[in-house]
């Protein structure tokens, strides 16, 4: 297991304004000088509200909450209408990057290659890179899981000197569970774990790094979750948007920080 657990929450396309400063002072009410101190509390919000909530949550006493963005172009700049560089998302007080979720890979045709060069793209720009992988419901009654896995990391590890890969966060997503109210039993998030964590071992990444289930997480199966050896933290979507819900689950992964 990892020294420190992570809960990182995605917001996706939801949020405004008024929710951002609401949801900095609770939150820092919930984190900051309590017995969740020792969990890596990360956040991304849709990027016009990155700013907004990083001087928020700092305003509120919450300066351990680490912000970021949900994609980025893998250029670094040029005639990209509407897109953002990872340079740009650091200059805005980003500190890391989903890379490659399944809802970038489904909605918006991002192939393995592309999730690469964002990953890329994030190290060069001195970001932390979540990179996100999972199947489908087909690819997994068909056997095919973890061969799907391995083939969406092969590109990213082709990509990343070893170093690189072990500063980064990989995010398990089975794409069958998000949104869906479905989850998968903290045996299977266990086994897919532990296959991706021999896979990085066999290319030679010696220190893993931290391994994320992402998949309709909630305070009510989360410490089921963060029960298993291989499961570092959570990526959250849905639960995330109320802090009492997120605190959940936070508190659930204090839980098994306390218990190491």
């Amino acid at each position: 297991m990892v020294q420190r657990l992570i809960v990182a929450g995605n917001w996706k396309m939801h949020g405004d304004r008024a929710m951002v400063d609401a949801y900095a002072r609770e939150l820092a009410a919930c984190v900051e000088g309590s017995d969740h101190a020792g969990v890596g509390v990360w956040l991304f919000p849709p990027a016009p509200y990155l700013l907004s909530l990083a001087n928020a949550l700092a305003e509120a006493g919450a300066k351990e909450v680490s912000v970021g963005v949900q994609n980025v172009h893998e250029a670094a700049s040029g005639a990209f209408t509407g897109e953002m560089s990872a340079a740009m998302a650091a200059d805005c007080g980003a500190q890391l990057v989903l890379v490659g979720h399944s809802e970038r890979r489904t909605l918006f045709g991002e192939s393995d290659e592309l999730v690469a060069a964002k990953a890329r793209a994030v190290i060069d720009a001195g970001l932390t890179p979540v990179i996100c992988v999972g199947e489908s419901l087909d690819e997994r009654r068909g056997g095919e899981a973890m061969a799907r896995v391995r083939a969406q990391l092969e590109p990213v590890l082709a990509s990343l000197a070893a170093g690189e890969v072990e500063r980064s966060v990989i995010a398990y997503e089975p794409v069958w569970a998000i949104g869906t109210g479905e989850t998968a039993t903290p045996e299977i998030a266990q086994e897919m774990h532990a296959g991706i964590s021999e896979h990085l071992l066999a290319r030679k990444i010696s220190a893993r790094p931290p391994i994320l289930y992402g998949g309709s997480v909630k305070a009510s199966n989360a410490e089921q979750l963060f029960a298993q050896p291989d499961i570092d933290g959570a990526l959250v979507g849905g639960a995330s948007l109320a802090v009492t819900d997120f605190a959940g689950i936070i508190a659930a992964a204090q839980l098994k920080q306390n218990r190491a």
